[in-house]
């Protein structure tokens, strides 16, 4: 079942009023236009009809007046003849050609009126659906631009981004700790004990007890030469 049910439902309705109650107004608005198009359709398709059926009715009206001449020249001939039988005849037949006649009559004028009415439904609904159809440009336009905000906030905030900076965060939290070990095994290495500033001190003289010998020997050579 459609949106509207009847071409007075959509020449009535407030589209606007429509769409702000919609939980989907892009999709209820092409929901609207379908309907409006359809109705469309069958209302000038009726108006086809109405239009067809007005001519064939004129068409007969006009062979009916025709024929109401032709009784009226017949009862005129009839009565020169003196046959005035015949012409009470003929004159009743043309009376009977001018009932049907004044029925076709009032039959074109209410055609004239559902068309007339028709035409004026035709021109709300055109209206109707140019109004329906630039809403639906707008809310389009307002879709895409909440898309594309939604997807720019999505790829800020997005999971993978956040695990990048967890694993980055790991990271340093691993730094810190080969800091912290460093830091643990250079501990107590500046404070020397007794014992290891006596064998630093022996090294030092057995150092320089051997500079000296050394400078001897070429003090010696330099004697003898």
């Amino acid at each position: 079942m459609g949106i509207f049910s009847r071409l007075g439902d959509i020449v009535n309705s407030n589209i606007n009023a429509i769409l702000d109650r919609a939980e989907d107004p892009e999709k209820l608005v092409r929901l609207i236009i379908q309907e409006m198009e359809d109705t469309l359709v069958e209302v000038r398709s009726s108006a086809v009809k109405t239009v067809a059926e007005k001519k064939e009715i004129e068409r007969r009206l006009s062979e009916i007046r025709r024929e109401s001449e032709d009784w009226q020249r017949k009862a005129e001939f009839a009565l020169s003849k003196d046959r005035e039988d015949l012409a009470k005849g003929a004159l009743v037949a043309k009376a009977k050609l001018a009932e049907a006649a004044e029925q076709m009559a009032n039959e074109l004028s209410r055609l004239d009126s559902a068309l007339a009415k028709t035409n004026e439904d035709i021109g709300a609904l055109q209206q109707k659906l140019a109004d329906a159809k630039t809403r639906e440009k707008a809310l389009i336009a307002r879709h895409k631009t909440a898309t594309n905000r939604l997807k720019v906030r999505t790829q800020l905030y997005d999971d993978r981004i956040t695990d990048a900076f967890s694993r980055f965060e790991q990271v340093e939290r691993n730094l810190d700790v080969l800091e912290g070990r460093s830091e643990v095994l250079g501990m107590g290495r500046g404070a020397r004990s007794l014992e290891d500033e006596i064998a630093e001190l022996e090294a030092e003289s057995k150092v320089e007890s051997e500079l000296a010998a050394l400078k001897a020997r070429l003090a010696a050579k330099d004697q003898q030469g």
